[in-house]
């Protein structure tokens, strides 16, 4: 029974082929080779081409890796931003409840 293809976005596939581009173009400036990224991020060369071609059956892990390896940002990894972002987020986290719980006791809804 063949496998059944999931239906993306046009933005996600327009994404993921852009970041694709952008490890490919990484790799060769860095003059690496497929086989030796592959290595590197302990990937198969059939992934890594994969992930190159924009493939949205990639695992993210596997994406993120061969982009880090590659040097390819995928952040804003300036200190300041980060703290800034982080600021900004513990703003927001104060005002959500700490917990959610549902009520343990039983309404009384007979009229």
């Amino acid at each position: 029974m063949p496998k059944k293809e999931r239906p993306y976005s046009r933005y996600a596939k327009d994404a993921a082929v852009l970041l694709g581009q952008l490890i490919r173009k990484a790799r060769i400036e860095r003059k690496m080779t497929a086989e030796e990224l592959a290595v590197r991020a302990g990937l198969s060369r059939g992934l890594l081409r994969r992930i190159e071609n924009g493939d949205l059956g990639c695992t993210l892990g596997a994406v993120f890796e061969a982009a880090a390896i590659a040097g390819v940002p995928l952040f804003d990894a300036d200190e300041r931003a980060l703290a800034s972002t982080l600021a900004s987020n513990s703003t927001v986290m104060k005002l959500l409840p700490k917990s959610v719980r549902t009520s343990r006791e039983t309404p009384h809804d007979d009229f």
